[in-house]
């Protein structure tokens, strides 16, 4: 850790990296530190702050959510319908902001990009579009242990269209004794059945293993046998650095209640890439809010869809979820991405670190090693899956959370979480091994 330039290190080096006292010197020299004052943290019973290492499932409560809520709650007394134009944030053009902010966090341009429904619905609406199977290419590739909502559209999307969902999911599963996929191992099974495979739909980061996939590598290999390829950034969006105009993904959905930190059932995203915004081919579900926003109130029969991935949206802004977005965006623009990962880097390196030296056959994580395969997660799995020592755990002021069979996932967020954060949650879990 220590042959790196950010910029604890230089007065934390002379420290043991066992000691709180290493951990309080990574903190008083954090760039981000002061984010942690924007959020609010649950409590104990005795009122003191519990340690959250939960974000990876529904991220903490930024402190401006009430006043943004607040002021759409005002605006709605103050001006009933005229709102839509009279709001100090209208709500006709409400969505538009969050496409502008959103593009930088998912590497994509605003017109890309669109704040809308929810994580799952958002995927049928883009496999609508996306997958367009034929009597010889009709395959869906995902991996064996994808987040069970995505197995559930896959399958259905498959059986909607006729095809039988066993036959037509083609599943990435890791080698005998290992956990976690190989990259050139999806690459040799999508070219393997390349021409029988419509769509390529993974998550970008799975939610289990907390492994990273190679998205550019994957997309490529995709489109060279003819597929489309999507991913479901639940996991990743506000984790991982992203490029997805660049990497020309076709398309991708995410939820903003984890990382993203907007709430619990907030508000979703999807990127379309921009070569097929103006492709009137693409078949679509089409409702009033993807009209084109010039002509959308002349209530005109014939669709004529928005030129941006505004098109796929259904209806109009469901302001009172969207507004929480709003505050947790105001943190990460205070943010620069380069200290964000950088810090997400050391913070998860070190938790990684003190685990490992706890020096026990009980505990192993199996997230992978590598950063640049993995975000802020870490996946450690527990000897003969004791769901007992996760629970005392959480007895002790520890937020984390459990996975079936045997995984506890702990995710040191570098918006809100410390190097002091890190050292206690070992301490704590030192304690009951």
């Amino acid at each position: 850790m220590k042959n790196t330039t950010f910029p604890p290190l230089d007065a934390a080096s002379s420290l043991d990296e066992n000691t709180r006292a290493y951990a309080e010197q990574m903190d008083a020299h954090d760039p981000l530190g002061h984010l942690r004052e924007a959020f609010l943290f649950p409590t104990q019973d005795d009122g003191s702050p519990v340690l959250y290492f939960c974000g990876n499932s529904l991220g903490l409560q930024p402190k401006g959510v009430g006043r943004y809520l607040q002021e759409e709650l005002e605006d709605w007394h103050r001006h009933g319908v005229e709102g839509h134009v009279e709001a100090q944030r209208p709500w006709l053009s409400y969505h538009e902001v969050f496409s502008k902010r959103l593009g930088p966090l998912v590497g994509a341009s605003a017109h890309e990009v669109v704040a809308m429904n929810t994580l799952s619905v958002n995927l049928h609406l883009m496999m609508v579009s996306f997958y367009r199977p034929t009597k010889e290419r009709y395959k869906i590739v995902i991996e064996k242990d994808a987040f069970p909502s995505d197995k559930y559209a896959v399958a259905s999307q498959l059986r909607f269209h006729g095809y039988d969902a066993a036959e037509g999911v083609i599943e990435l599963a890791p080698r005998e004794g290992e956990i976690t996929l190989r990259t050139e191992d999806i690459v040799d099974t999508i070219r393997q059945h390349g021409s029988e495979i419509a769509l390529v739909m993974l998550g970008g980061v799975n939610y289990y293993t907390g492994q990273f996939f190679d998205l550019k590598t994957i997309t490529a290999v995709g489109h060279e046998v003819g597929a489309f390829v999507g991913y479901d950034l639940a996991h990743a969006v506000g984790n991982v650095a992203l490029s997805l105009h660049d990497w020309e993904v076709d398309f991708a959905v995410w939820c903003h209640y984890k990382y993203m930190n907007a709430g619990p059932g907030a508000i979703a995203g999807a990127f379309v890439h921009e070569r097929h915004l103006n492709d009137p081919s693409i078949p679509r579900f089409e409702g009033w809010w993807g009209h084109d926003a010039k002509t959308r109130f002349l209530m005109d029969d014939t669709f004529l869809p928005m030129p941006t991935a505004e098109a796929w949206q259904l209806s109009n802004a469901p302001v009172f979820s969207m507004a929480p977005l709003l505050a947790s965006l105001d943190v990460f623009e205070q943010a620069p991405a380069e200290h964000y990962h950088l810090k997400q880097t050391f913070l998860t390196n070190y938790l990684e670190q003190l685990v490992q030296r706890l020096g026990t056959e009980r505990v192993r994580i199996i997230t992978p090693s590598e950063p640049s395969e993995r975000g802020c997660q870490l996946s450690i799995q527990v000897h003969n899956g004791n769901k007992a020592l996760y629970e005392k755990l959480t007895a002790l002021g520890v937020v984390a959370d459990w996975r079936e069979p045997d995984v506890i996932r702990v995710a040191p967020v570098p918006l809100y979480n410390s190097f002091v954060d890190v050292f206690e949650l070992v301490e704590r879990l030192k304690s009951l091994l």
